[in-house]
């Protein structure tokens, strides 16, 4: 995902979301229809900011938020953060050690093109809790802790979960379609070139081993892992939700506010993945990702279980 390119947001920037966790006990007031509704207080600046502009918020993610205060840095995030987490990096150690005793994870694990034979469904899912070098999988738990902890508070556990899992399996269908329409123009030429025959002999013969039903082992070749597709989702909820919030990129000292950074994000990559730069990342994966989180946020806000602008 760019290895946000790199991106470190300012931990303090956004932390400020979750200092007035404590505080918000004070401003409770008037429970009506499940729904809690707090009054605007006068409060120390950085916190009155943020939450003098909630009008409400969830009871159950109101008891979320305050249930999730210890003090063990574990037991300061999230539980459903809290397990993706820890199932990530479970199983990156995973590919890092069973491939010793001749387990391939990624075989079976990683998302592979819906022709190949390696491919089975349940990789729709698995690809997601799967990556590459360390930077891979640091880049996408930190923005994973750093955003997906506050999304988790606002929309509650299971609606989080769902989210979260509807972006990864989204970027999984986006690149599925992608490769669908790509695959001939990287494999072919270079397969004429290989046997020393024309591309359209070539393309002809992959065709005729297409309609027998017999395998194209080269098709195996094209994997995605990675949790990107929903870290890009949550990137979009987070934007959505808290579009002013300044955030901060590394060796860029002016803030930018979250909904220019979520655009920005979103035309990067619709650049390198139609331009083909560093083709090595599944960009259409992470749009993929970004566009069935906002599928996902137009439903709820139109049935009234989602609302943006709190910042």
């Amino acid at each position: 995902m760019l290895h946000f390119m790199p991106i470190m947001i300012h931990y303090v920037t956004v932390q400020r979301c979750v200092w007035g966790g404590k505080a918000m006990a004070a401003y409770l007031k008037n429970p009506k229809n499940g729904v809690m509704q707090f009054k605007k207080k006068k409060h120390n600046a950085e916190r009155r900011n943020i939450f003098d502009n909630f009008v409400t918020l969830n009871v159950n993610s109101i008891r979320l938020v305050m249930r999730n205060y210890g003090n063990s840095f574990l037991g300061s995030i999230p539980a459903v953060t809290r397990n993706l987490l820890i199932i990530n990096l479970l199983v990156w150690f995973a590919q890092n050690t069973l491939p010793r005793i001749g387990i391939d994870v990624e075989a079976f694990l990683a998302l592979h093109y819906w022709q190949a034979s390696d491919f089975n469904p349940v990789q729709l899912i698995s690809y997601m809790f799967l990556h590459g070098d360390f930077s891979h999988i640091f880049f996408n738990m930190f923005s994973l802790w750093m955003f997906g902890r506050i999304l988790e508070q606002v929309m509650g556990q299971k609606r989080f979960l769902f989210y979260y899992i509807s972006c990864g399996l989204g970027a999984a269908v986006i690149q599925e379609l992608v490769w669908t329409f790509t695959w001939r123009a990287d494999f072919i030429p270079a397969l004429a070139n290989l046997n020393q025959v024309s591309i359209t002999y070539m393309s002809q013969l992959v065709d005729q081993t297409l309609a027998a039903g017999e395998e194209l082992p080269f098709l195996n070749q094209m994997l995605t892992i990675g949790a990107s597709g929903g870290v890009f989702g949550i990137l979009l909820a987070f934007g959505m939700l808290f579009p002013n919030m300044p955030l901060y990129l590394m060796f860029i000292p002016v803030p930018i506010k979250a909904k220019w950074m979520v655009i920005g994000y979103g035309l990067i990559e619709l650049l390198f993945g139609v331009s083909g730069i560093m083709n090595s990342v599944a960009h259409f994966a992470h749009l993929g990702g970004m566009l069935f989180g906002f599928i996902v946020l137009m439903y709820w806000k139109k049935k009234g279980l989602f609302r943006g602008g709190y910042y």
